[in-house]
């Protein structure tokens, strides 16, 4: 299952992460910085398209936290990413998050633009793919400009609730959302749930959005599923989607993960699946420089002639 992003990067922010660069620590304030960095070749699905190398992440991640005390802590997240820049977009750079919270034990609320609830959701974990990582991801929304979210961690569960408000009139007006989700868990299972209504603008109808999954740790290997029903409005329009995926640890270094994707629509010859298998290897000297390599076969209802999507690249964090 999905680690739940926020809610590890909050975490993250009032402990030494590993992971990130403390640039300066004085008087009750922490200033981070975090990079994840992943480049790839890739010959994708499309027959039209050759072999590119593309820029998966190109992330520049700032963090600043003060201690409040009794408990209390401010925080704030800045994340740029460089991906279209890199890809000569002519959009260039992008503000990918930037809000502000408070955090008192174990509850946090945060408010700026950031990742939804919904995007806590799924088990999918391919490198790429192209049907999306979830029925959120793929039919509803996982993100946005105007979000006020709520975390609260219990001892069996993980509570998230958010909000995209709809700036009707606005800039940043980009539809209204609203999103909760529940993990727990016991023994070797973590199970979840999400729900999101949204409107794309003030005059459309609502697109209700939910999902379920599960995921079982065996020890030699992590199984999950996620199952999603979007209801688009209309008739023949609503869709499910199912994700399955194994992750085996073949060595210390090594993960491998075998998983299917399903996208079934009420509407005819539409349907559309994808079955992908990938392998990383991170260095044993630095566990956050990894290679990796992945292939999908995916294939539809309407007769589309797909290739196999091959790629292979490389990826370092800090």
């Amino acid at each position: 299952m999905k680690k739940l992003i926020l809610a590890s990067a909050i975490a993250a922010l009032a402990a030494n992460s590993a992971t990130a660069a403390t640039i300066y620590e004085d008087k009750g304030l922490t200033f981070k910085i975090k990079g994840d960095w992943q480049v790839q070749l890739r010959d994708n699905a499309s027959k039209t398209k050759d072999a590119e190398v593309e820029f998966d992440d190109l992330e520049i991640k700032n963090s600043i936290i003060y201690d409040l005390g009794n408990g209390l802590s401010a925080y704030g997240q800045l994340d740029f990413g460089f991906k279209k820049a890199a890809e000569d977009d002519i959009d260039g750079d992008q503000l990918e998050e930037a809000y502000l919270g408070l955090k008192s034990h174990g509850y946090s609320v945060q408010v700026g633009k950031m990742d939804n609830a919904a995007d806590d959701f799924g088990v999918e974990n391919a490198i790429e793919n192209d049907l999306g990582d979830d029925v959120f991801d793929e039919f509803g929304s996982v993100d946005g400009d105007d979000v006020i979210r709520f975390d609260a961690d219990f001892d069996v569960a993980h509570v998230a609730i958010s909000h995209e408000l709809e700036a009707d009139g606005e800039k940043s007006a980009n539809g209204e959302s609203t999103e909760i989700y529940v993990e727990g868990g016991f023994d070797a299972i973590t199970l979840g749930a999400a729900y999101q209504t949204l409107k794309a603008t003030p005059t459309s109808s609502s697109v209700d959005v939910w999902g379920v999954s599960a995921s079982f740790d065996a020890g030699f290997a992590e199984f999950g599923v996620d199952y999603g029903v979007s209801d688009q409005g209309g008739s023949n329009n609503d869709v499910a989607m199912t994700n399955l995926v194994a992750t085996f640890k073949a060595s210390k270094t090594t993960k491998i993960a075998v998983g299917y994707v399903d996208h079934d629509y009420d509407a005819a010859n539409s349907d559309e699946d994808a079955i992908y298998a990938n392998v990383v290897y991170k260095f044993p000297a630095q566990k956050n420089v990894s290679v990796f390599a992945e292939i999908t076969n995916r294939d539809d209802d309407a007769g589309t002639d797909y290739e196999l999507d091959v790629l292979a690249g490389m990826r370092i964090k800090f």
